[in-house]
């Protein structure tokens, strides 16, 4: 793992343009339209998990209910389309300022609160996306979900499940990690990253913490949104059950197994989760079980996951190594301290 990470250091530019031409000829190494599928729904979930980790990575902010805002796009989009007709493209953008407006909304309440407080509340909302969509029978037609959204449509071309809506999916998730390093580099990114550090010494320092908070939930609210129609035109249906508090914190999971607070984290956790639950689907209900354990094993031995740094804040913050270490280390100190008494 250190090998490859110091490979990756060390030639950053060569090691993505491979990721990029691994990720390109993917669907081409099986003829399986099933396999395909899976692949373009890992790189939906990959994108998905990167909005999560601009929020909860590059911010320090505690947001659980992610799905929420993947609820408003998915549902924006197969109402825009099934009912007035609108074209891919043009839903989309809605889509993005309905998220954007979201995302808003909702860390309004939120720039005051952190840790517990804010999940909670990020929580509610989701749930309150999910039974809003469940209830709302005129216009989301309930427990029933919409049907019939037809495919992807672009300059009169079809893009139909399999390789095409994974190519589409994958210069979708390949923008966004371009726009998000970009953004990183900026004056944003860096404010993003004080707050995350110490937020009292980045306000001290003259960043305003509220206005960039705003603007990294917004971003990722957007991202998720964007996701959402995604799904949407994949299944061709959507319905309230999809967005449960569980597939929250799936895509959770995958920020944690990849590593928060990087970029290509995400995208290994979402690889690695999604293979996962697709390989053990043959054990049934003990696939879960599997899973579990892998988020557990991952949160003891690296908690900073696949890709994230040994000495980043969350590796310090949740270490059940660093919690023995620091215990033996008091008792070792009492010793001396009753030895020298």
């Amino acid at each position: 793992m250190s090998q490859a990470k110091h490979f990756f250091e060390k030639h950053r530019k060569l090691a993505v343009l491979i990721g990029i031409g691994i990720l390109i000829i993917l669907p081409q190494l099986t003829r399986s339209n099933y396999i395909r599928g899976v692949l373009a729904r890992i790189i939906v979930y990959a994108t998905l998990a990167s909005g999560l980790n601009i929020i909860n990575g590059y911010s320090g902010q505690s947001c659980l209910g992610i799905v929420g805002f993947t609820c408003i796009g998915a549902y924006s989009g197969a109402i825009l389309t099934t009912e007035l007709g609108l074209p891919f493209l043009a839903s989309l953008l809605i889509t993005l300022l309905l998220c954007a407006a979201a995302g808003f909304v909702v860390s309004l309440p939120t720039l005051k609160l952190n840790g517990m407080f804010l999940s909670i509340i990020t929580l509610g909302f989701s749930e309150m996306m999910r039974l809003t969509a469940l209830n709302w029978q005129k216009l989301t037609n309930g427990p029933l979900g919409i049907k019939g959204i037809p495919n992807v449509e672009l300059f009169g071309w079809k893009v139909k499940s399999g390789a095409p809506f994974y190519y589409l999916a994958l210069v979708a998730l390949l923008l966004v990690v371009f726009i998000l390093n970009r953004l990183l580099k900026s004056r944003v990114g860096r404010a993003w990253i004080a707050i995350r550090e110490d937020q009292d010494a980045a306000r001290s320092l003259g960043v305003k913490v509220s206005h960039y908070r705003c603007v990294n939930f917004m971003t990722g609210a957007i991202i998720c949104g964007t996701m959402g129609v995604f799904i949407a035109y994949y299944y061709r249906y959507v319905s309230p059950d999809m967005f449960s508090l569980d597939e929250g914190f799936n895509v959770l999971s995958m920020c944690v197994v990849g590593g928060s607070g990087t970029l290509f984290g995400p995208i290994a956790g979402a690889f690695v989760i999604n293979l996962l639950t697709e390989g053990f689907r043959f054990a049934s209900e003990w696939r879960m079980v599997m899973y579990a354990v892998l988020i557990i094993t991952m949160m003891w031995v690296r908690p900073q996951g696949l890709f994230g740094a040994k000495d980043s804040v969350i590796a310090g913050q949740m270490s059940f190594w660093n919690f023995f270490a620091k215990k033996n280390k008091k008792k070792e100190d009492g010793d001396v301290n009753h030895i020298g008494g």
